[in-house]
C-alpha cells in the first residue's frame, strides 16, 4: 500500500467524527453547571471568610475590652482592705480577678515574676476547647510575659491562642507582674468551617437538581433546534412542506419562524421552477414538433423552402416570446422585480396612450387622467397597460373604441383599459390571468398569444401590492383595471 492509499484510509479525525461532537444541550448544560459551581464554591468561600473576620473582629473587640477595663481598674481602683490604692501588683491582680468573669474560650490570667514564673492567679474558664489551656501552660505562660508586645497570636501544638496582656510594675522593687487576656478562637473558626462545609453540601445537592432540572429545560428550549435539523435534513426538492411548529414568543420561537418562513420561499421558488419548466415544456413542445415536421418535409422547391422558412421564422419568434414571458413571470418572485419611484401618474397615463396608439387601427382615446404623484415602477406599470392594450387590440376590429385612463379615489389610484369588443364570458373570467389560459369562448379571432399576457399583468400588479380586476364595459366590451393600493407619496 502506497503513502496516498494509508493517508486515504486513515480513520477521520475527532472534529470529523459526528459521533465525536458535543451536542448544545450537553454543551449548555455543562457551562450552566460550572458557572454555577463557580457561583456557589464562591457564595461558601465568601461566607466563611466574613464569618471568619466577624469573628476575628469580635475577637479583637473582647481583648481590648477586657485590658481596656483592667487599665481603667489599675489606674482608679483602691484595695478594699485599706481604701488606697494598690501597692502591690499581686494583690491588685488577684482583686481585680475576683470580680470578674471570663466568657467561653477565654481565660483572665495574672502573671507575677520576671518571667512568669511566680503564682498564676487566674479565673477558671468556664469551657476551654483545647486540651492544655494557657495557665495549665507554664512554657505558653512565660513567652507572653516576656514578650515585647502587647497583643499578638501564639501558635501551639494544642491549639491556636489570641492575647493581650497589660504589663503591671511597681517603684521600689517590687517585682513585674501582668494582666493577660487569653482567647482560644479554635470553636468559632471550627463554626465557620462548619458552615463552610454545609454550604457545600447544599451546592452538590443543588449542582445535582440543577443538572436534572437544566437537562430537562435545555432540552424543551432547543426542541426547535432539533426539529429545525431534522426538518432541514428532511427537506427535498419533491417534499416542501414541512414545517416547524412554533410555541411562546422567544428567540427560539422566532428562529422557528424564520425558517418556516425560508421553506414557505423554497418552496415558492421551487413551484415556480417546476411551473416554469413544466409551463415551458407544454407550450415549446407545438412550435419544436411544427418546426421539425416542415424541415423534415420541406422538398427542394424554392418557392416550398421559402414558405416552409417563414413558417418556421415565424414559430420561432413565438417560442422567443413565449421563453421571454416566462423568464418575466419567473422574475416577478424576486423582490427587485419592481422598482418603485414618484411617479406623475397623469404623464405615466399619457405616455401609455401614445404608446398603445400604434398597436392597431382603432378608435383610441385618452378617457381621463388623475393628476396626482405616486409612487410605482413606471416600466413595470406601463408594460402592463400596454399589454392590455395588445389584448383589447386581439379583441377589437379597426374603428372600435378603445379607452385608456387613470383616476384616484383617496389613497387607492387606478389606471384601466376598456375595449368595446365581445366582453368575456362569466366562466372565463376566473381562468384568463393563469397562465396558458384562454378564455373558453374566443373573443375574437386574431388572439394567437400563448396565454401568459394577463398572467404578467397580474404579476406585476401583485408585485405594487394591488390586483387587477375584469368588469363589463358599458355599451359593451371588456375593462380591465389596475388598482394599486396606498400609492400616494
Amino acid at each position: 500500500m502506497t503513502t496516498t492509499d494509508r493517508a486515504t484510509t486513515a480513520p477521520a479525525t475527532t472534529a470529523d467524527d459526528p459521533r465525536r461532537r458535543i451536542s448544545a444541550r450537553v454543551r449548555i448544560l455543562l457551562w450552566l453547571l460550572l458557572v454555577m459551581a463557580v457561583a456557589l464554591a464562591s457564595v461558601a468561600t465568601t461566607t466563611r471568610s466574613i464569618l471568619l473576620r466577624d469573628s476575628e473582629h469580635r475577637i479583637n473587640g473582647l481583648l481590648a475590652q477586657e485590658t481596656g477595663e483592667f487599665s481603667a481598674f489599675e489606674e482608679r481602683g483602691v484595695d478594699p482592705e485599706t481604701g488606697r490604692p494598690f501597692t502591690d501588683p499581686a494583690r491588685l491582680l488577684r482583686v481585680f480577678l475576683e470580680r470578674q468573669y471570663a466568657d467561653p474560650d477565654e481565660e483572665l490570667i495574672g502573671l507575677v515574676g520576671r518571667e512568669g514564673r511566680g503564682p498564676a492567679q487566674f479565673i477558671q474558664p468556664r469551657d476551654i476547647p483545647v486540651a492544655v489551656p494557657l495557665h495549665e501552660d507554664p512554657g505558653a505562660r512565660r513567652r507572653i510575659f516576656d514578650s515585647p508586645d502587647s497583643s499578638g497570636t501564639l501558635d501551639r501544638p494544642s491549639g491556636e491562642i489570641r492575647w493581650a496582656k497589660v504589663a503591671v510594675a511597681r517603684a521600689g522593687g517590687e517585682p513585674e507582674a501582668a494582666f493577660v487576656v487569653a482567647f482560644h478562637p479554635g470553636r468559632e473558626q471550627q463554626g465557620a468551617d462548619d458552615v463552610f462545609r454545609v454550604l457545600l453540601a447544599i451546592s452538590c445537592v443543588a449542582l445535582l437538581l440543577t443538572t436534572g432540572i437544566g437537562w430537562v429545560v435545555a432540552g424543551r428550549i432547543l426542541l426547535p433546534v432539533r426539529l429545525v435539523r431534522t426538518a432541514a435534513a428532511e427537506i427535498t426538492e419533491q417534499d416542501l412542506t414541512r414545517r416547524i411548529p412554533v410555541h411562546g414568543r422567544d428567540d427560539i420561537a422566532a428562529l422557528a419562524e424564520t425558517f418556516n418562513a425560508m421553506l414557505d420561499r423554497l418552496e415558492r421558488a421551487f413551484a415556480a421552477q417546476r411551473e416554469f419548466v413544466d409551463d415551458a415544456g407544454h407550450e415549446l413542445r407545438t412550435p419544436i414538433t411544427i418546426v421539425r415536421g416542415h424541415l423534415e418535409l420541406m422538398g427542394d422547391d424554392p418557392a416550398e423552402r421559402e414558405e416552409t422558412v417563414r413558417l418556421v421564422t415565424d414559430e420561432l419568434d413565438r417560442m422567443s416570446r413565449i421563453v421571454e414571458d416566462l423568464l418575466l413571470l419567473a422574475k416577478a418572485e424576486r423582490p427587485d422585480f419592481v422598482t418603485p419611484e414618484p411617479v406623475q401618474l397623469a404623464e405615466l397615463t399619457a405616455d401609455v396612450y401614445v404608446k398603445a396608439r400604434t398597436l392597431g387601427d382603432r378608435d383610441w382615446r385618452l378617457a381621463e387622467v388623475a393628476d396626482r404623484e405616486t409612487r410605482l415602477d413606471p416600466q413595470r406599470i406601463t408594460q402592463a397597460m400596454v399589454q392590455l392594450a395588445q389584448n383589447a387590440v386581439q379583441h377589437t376590429t379597426p374603428g372600435q373604441t378603445i379607452r385608456i385612463g387613470s383616476r384616484a379615489d383617496g389613497t387607492r389610484v387606478e389606471l384601466y383599459v376598456a375595449d368595446s369588443g365581445p366582453g368575456v364570458q362569466p366562466q372565463d373570467a376566473e381562468v384568463i390571468f393563469e397562465r396558458f389560459r384562454r378564455g373558453t369562448a374566443r373573443r375574437g379571432a386574431r388572439g394567437s398569444g400563448a396565454g401568459l399576457g394577463l398572467s404578467i399583468v397580474r404579476a406585476i400588479a401583485e408585485a405594487h401590492g394591488g390586483r387587477v380586476r375584469l368588469h363589463d364595459t358599458e355599451g359593451g366590451g371588456a375593462t380591465f383595471v389596475l388598482t394599486l393600493e396606498e400609492a400616494r407619496t
